[in-house]
């Protein structure tokens, strides 16, 4: 039984054909937001098996299992490695029509050469061969990125993080720059006092300063913001659930800090106002060192009170949520725009409902200098699938420029998510392919076309990160 994967995947139509076989398949990967282990990279890992690598934290396809009636026992659990990969085999099946049978199929046949369905009669053979391969020199981590043409991958990092494998990599002669990215979500997250302090203290300890309010919170921050950006990190990440905008005063934030380091918890207005001074100062900081800031909004986490007692953050309990956001990001990026200190931003926004204004807000904020400054950011999380890229592309065609949209990322923990790269660029050529060959855009101007695509897959962002 072989996989429906041929060399024309997605690509429906000549001019499409043309466009993805050309010229969009040849280009290398910058990678520009995800979350590989960079202790991984570091070491060079071997994987120990499929499982490790496929199943190891992959939350996608752990809802997907769930979902499917397989125990957590086969997810997360005690069973062997085998047997995992038997319960994703059962499953695989049954995610038609979902992402992660295409991804599964697209996985198996770049990384492994295997052209066939995984399904439970082939579950066995797979795993094996699979773990066969795994075993070979150049099937390692970095292997693994040599072989998708990575040129450019930027991890999430926390302030207090070392950077030691950040900077274990650079000091190699591995050839893939991997980059910090700068992720201050915990300095906001002080709905539990005592873990919030916890972090304070810890944030205290490796920034070297005697944190007792907002002044020295802020200075112990900048003082990791300037460590990051020495060791080669020119990427901020704000992960924003219910987006703040309740403006306070420096002094309030100050009193709110010291009631936080107090062991009180502060109430859902008090949370708000904190967490705007706070996120303004990080943004502040963002535009004065010429950094790229990236907004992540709107998911509802860990939805499952018991799950996640058992199993903790990030085991596939979050959900898309339908807060109102429009109000609180034109109210954020306005404030930093009046100061002139507007970074580069990338807003993501995880409800597909929100795709219209997303674009529309990004064109309010161009300076008229950058090229795309404020940018529309690919389609994220429950919608990096063929409907929710879609949607998000015709979405930034109408209300801003497709032309200069810095394409696809991975945000993905896997070494083999690189596929999604691939995925988008076929999708890509598809919708421009059709549209030149229904007339909606001149045959004549196909060399424009060509440039579009490269400039997408690869050009605008190696020039907008300025990598």
């Amino acid at each position: 039984m072989s996989s429906f994967i041929t060399p024309d995947f997605l690509l429906s139509n000549e001019t499409a054909r043309r466009l993805y076989h050309d010229h969009a398949s040849k280009l290398p990967i910058i990678d520009y937001h995800c979350h590989l282990s960079p202790a991984l990279i570091a070491s060079d890992h071997r994987f120990a098996d499929i499982t490790e690598l496929w199943l190891s934290g992959d939350h996608y396809k752990w809802r997907a299992m769930r979902a499917n009636g397989v125990s957590e026992y086969y997810i997360t659990g005690g069973a062997s490695p085998r047997e995992k990969f038997r319960k994703w085999a059962e499953t695989v099946p049954y995610t038609m029509r979902n992402p992660l049978y295409h991804w599964t199929a697209m996985e198996l046949k770049t990384a492994f050469g295997i052209d066939r369905l995984l399904t439970p009669e082939t579950a066995d053979w797979i795993f094996d061969e699979c773990n066969r391969q795994l075993a070979l020199p150049e099937m390692s981590a970095r292997g693994l990125m040599k072989k998708y043409n990575v040129e450019v991958v930027c991890t999430t990092d926390d302030p207090v993080d070392s950077l030691e494998y950040h900077r274990a990599i650079q000091a190699s002669d591995f050839d893939i720059k991997v980059y910090a990215a700068w992720r201050p979500d915990k300095a906001m997250a002080g709905a539990h006092p005592e873990v919030y302090n916890d972090y304070v203290d810890k944030l205290s300890r490796v920034a070297g300063v005697d944190i007792t309010d907002y002044f020295t919170l802020v200075d112990a921050l900048q003082r990791r913001h300037d460590f990051f950006g020495d060791n080669g990190c020119s990427v901020a990440d704000h992960g924003l659930g219910r987006v703040p905008w309740s403006p306070c005063s420096v002094e309030e934030a100050d009193r709110l800090f010291k009631k936080l380091r107090s062991g009180v918890e502060l109430d859902t207005t008090e949370t708000d106002r904190f967490n705007t001074m706070l996120l303004l100062d990080l943004c502040r900081m963002n535009a004065r060192a010429g950094w790229v800031q990236q907004f992540h909004f709107g998911p509802m986490r860990n939805v499952n009170s018991r799950a996640f007692d058992a199993l903790g953050p990030d085991a596939g309990f979050d959900t898309i949520s339908d807060w109102r956001a429009a109000e609180a990001i034109a109210s954020i990026l306005n404030a930093l725009e009046a100061d002139n200190l507007l970074a580069k931003t990338i807003l993501y926004n995880i409800n597909p409902a929100d795709n219209s204004w997303v674009a529309a807000m990004a064109a309010n904020f161009q300076d008229g200098i950058t090229p795309g400054k404020i940018q529309m950011g690919a389609a994220w999380w429950f919608n990096d699938q063929l409907q929710g890229m879609r949607a998000q592309m015709d979405a930034l065609s109408v209300q801003g420029l497709l032309s200069r949209f810095v394409g696809m990322l991975t945000d993905s923990r896997s070494f083999l998510s690189y596929t999604r790269h691939d995925y988008f660029r076929r999708l890509l050529c598809d919708m421009l392919g059709r549209d030149v060959e229904s007339g909606l855009i001149p045959v004549s101007q196909i060399d424009r076309v060509i440039e579009m695509v490269r400039d997408i897959c690869y050009n605008n962002s190696k020039k907008y990160f300025n990598f």
